[in-house]
């Protein structure tokens, strides 16, 4: 397919934001998409902040920040999704709502442009099921913070095409990330492997074996991980990580994916992390 010139995102939530920022400051028009025209507005208004920090810094040139900022535009009507070569949805991980988004896009979407999803879990098989379009869906799983982590995880589903699956990859590798390939399994190569570690983590502070301090230090310091596994819990969100849980429980039928109780109950208390200021760890409005 001819070179991918205008790059369209699904969701201006954080990792739509991190998603459209790396396209444009790859040079890429990007189309930031989300249900109100405002939420895409402050999507974009988010991403400057982020380049004036690195501006502050000194990582990026004035001039270069305004040239990415000026490739970003917000819209809601999906109608502008026709203009873009590629689009990758980001919204919530909640697989009707993906479906619907998926079908919305398709319709509105040229022929032969690429439909991706940066789900974290939900099998691509069945997204592109919904669409026209199968053997152009693909996942394209980011990683997040997308500005800094260098992989991106590509999913062929079951009907994806080898031309998409290049495409994607040289795109992946243009925008300066590191592509892992994985089978369309449930959670994937890097889910499949943290999910139950951050799980685990739940259990052994269910059981009063560590407090969440000596259970992030022992991870930390024996593992030599840069997070602890209940602040990355809190920063990927609690609530995402049940749902992955229990996409691999129920999708692989084995009882060692199971989510701990405690992890259920801090999602029924709306303690999901980060995002509410609570979660394992209290935060403050920094």
């Amino acid at each position: 397919m001819s070179e991918i010139r205008i790059f369209g995102v699904i969701g201006a939530g954080q990792m739509g934001q991190g998603i459209a920022q790396v396209a444009a400051q790859t040079g890429m028009d990007v189309r930031l998409l989300d249900a109100k025209l405002e939420l895409a507005e402050k999507g974009k208004a988010a991403i400057g902040k982020q380049l004036g920090k690195l501006v502050e810094k000194g990582k990026l040139a004035k001039d270069d920040a305004d040239a990415t900022l000026a490739r970003l535009v917000p819209v809601a009507d999906y109608a502008r999704l026709a203009e873009c070569d590629i689009v990758v949805e980001a919204a919530t991980e909640n697989v009707e709502l993906k479906k619907k988004i998926f079908a919305m896009a398709d319709e509105a979407m040229k022929p032969g442009a690429i439909l991706a999803s940066n789900t974290s879990s939900i099998s691509l098989t069945k997204l592109a099921a919904v669409t026209k379009r199968p053997e152009q869906v693909v996942g394209m799983h980011f990683m997040n913070p997308v500005p800094l982590m260098k992989l991106v995880e590509l999913i062929r589903a079951l009907q994806t095409s080898d031309e998409t699956f290049a495409a994607t990859k040289a795109l992946a590798e243009r925008m300066g990330k590191t592509v892992v390939v994985s089978k369309d399994m449930p959670g994937f190569i890097v889910n499949r492997m943290l999910i139950p570690f951050l799980n685990e983590a739940c259990f052994v502070l269910q059981e009063g074996i560590g407090t969440p301090e000596d259970i992030d230090n022992g991870a930390k310091l024996g593992l030599n991980h840069p997070l602890g596994p209940l602040a990355l819990a809190d920063l990927i969100g609690l609530d995402t990580c049940l749902f992955i849980a229990e996409v691999l429980h129920r999708d692989l039928g084995d009882d060692k994916y199971r989510a701990a109780p405690i992890l259920k109950q801090y999602v029924d208390a709306g303690w999901l992390g980060r995002k509410t200021g609570r979660g394992f760890y209290k935060y403050d409005a920094k």
